[in-house]
């Protein structure tokens, strides 16, 4: 059976359209049953519609026979690592303030597909003979917090670092943390009111990130997303680094063997992972699915070209604060720009084309076979739907950028003739 409600990340969608307060206690009841579970914590971002989905999903897991624990605003790993059962995530993440989502978590991971359709098969259950109950529960951001620190922290004394927070679920947790280490921080995006989530602000805009690093002198900057799983970083020079550069950075550093990643992720880094030995792993976009490969291959670290960096030493999941102080840590005395060198990029061109339909059509799988063709091994051209939004993601990589930025532009073109 073809999930209906799920896609790249839970079910999301504009708040009150795609998603709505009956979804959620229906996909809350349904995950409760399917999984079993007698406890389920839930935590959300800082979206105003995440108040009232809350809520729902208490009804929804109480209806099941179980006890909602709801721990209010909390990053997204927090939760997986706190949920001893059953975990659910009220966020949509990097997306803007008018969406919101629910992504559950068992045993500190995300559902596959194909759990993912057997809680789609339960949407319509009847609720428990016995109703659970619904409370709140205190200190689980600063629980969390604690444990980040101990287990991925370092001395940061003397490093002045710029922190995004997105006015997410970072907010009131990860500037504290870096001070905490000895950092002097300049914080921003830490100002929710509902609004204003990934607004100008965060991984998916880091323009005010940069320009704070540079006019306050700081030494690299770390911008979060709305939910907390992703991160970029800024350097001294007022750069974005993503995920692909964070990754190498991280890899060199840890000494790992392994690596996994997806099929957008730079050729440049599987350049520099042959020449240092490490084997890669390639998967299709999605952070669940580097988990899977992780677990599957008992490798440790991975991501996104997005920023989602998963290291599995102590967690379970993709952690933004994890992540950041670990990219601190590997800077060893360096400047940002400096350890961010090792990687040589090959010139990438994105465009993202807002579509009526996500069904690529024959016209366009021809044009991006004819493409692949001509690149060969000096490039690549991928065109995908996206999991989360009504749109198309093109990417093309080439060893010239005006190559590169020329064929992306055709390919959007087609796009948009054939699906917009």
């Amino acid at each position: 059976m073809a999930r209906r409600y799920f896609g790249t990340d839970g079910v999301r969608g504009i708040y009150g359209q795609a998603l709505d307060p009956d979804l959620a206690e229906r996909l809350a009841r349904a995950a409760t049953l399917w999984s079993g579970a007698r406890e389920v914590f839930v935590g959300r971002d800082t979206r105003a519609s995440g108040l009232e989905l809350a809520e729902a999903v208490g009804r929804g897991i109480a209806s099941a026979g179980a006890n909602a624990r709801l721990g209010g605003v909390l990053p997204t790993p927090a939760v997986a690592l706190q949920a001893r059962e059953l975990g659910v995530v009220i966020s949509a993440s990097h997306n803007p303030p008018e969406y919101n989502g629910v992504k559950f978590f068992r045993a500190g991971a995300k559902l596959t597909d194909d759990e993912e359709e057997a809680v789609e098969a339960r949407l319509d259950a009847a609720a428990a003979d016995e109703e659970g109950a619904v409370g709140e529960l205190g200190g689980a951001a600063e629980a969390y917090r604690a444990y980040i620190l101990d287990r991925f922290g370092s001395d940061l004394s003397g490093l002045r670092v710029a922190v995004d927070c997105a006015h997410g679920a970072y907010s009131g947790i990860a500037p504290g943390a870096f001070e905490q280490l000895g950092a002097e921080v300049g914080a921003m995006g830490i100002d929710p009111n509902g609004t204003n989530i990934n607004m100008g602000c965060g991984a998916t805009d880091t323009m005010a990130l940069e320009e704070l690093v540079v006019g306050g002198g700081y030494d690299l900057g770390i911008a979060f997303d709305g939910d907390g799983d992703r991160m970029l970083a800024v350097d001294e020079r007022g750069e974005t680094l993503d995920g692909d550069q964070i990754l190498a950075i991280l890899a060199l550093d840890l000494g790992v063997e392994l690596v996994a990643v997806t099929e957008m992720t730079n050729q440049g880094f599987h350049v520099l992972m042959r020449e240092h030995g490490i084997r890669v792993v390639t998967t299709e976009v999605g952070d669940r699915y580097v988990l899977e490969a992780l677990d599957r291959e008992r490798g440790l670290l991975g991501g996104e070209q997005s920023g989602h960096i998963i290291y599995l030493r102590d967690h379970v999941t993709g952690d933004g604060l994890a992540a950041a102080l670990l990219l601190c840590a590997a800077l060893r005395g360096r400047r940002l720009s400096e350890a961010a060198a090792v990687l040589e990029l090959y010139p990438q061109a994105k465009e993202n084309v807002r579509v009526r339909s996500k069904e690529l059509s024959p016209a366009i799988r021809d044009a991006v076979a004819k493409l692949n063709a001509e690149l060969g091994d000096g490039g690549r051209a991928l065109v995908r739907p996206s999991g989360t939004e009504p749109l198309v993601r093109i990417l093309v990589e080439a060893e010239d950028e005006r190559a590169a930025e020329d064929a992306c532009a055709s390919l959007a073109t087609l796009v948009e003739r054939e699906l917009g």
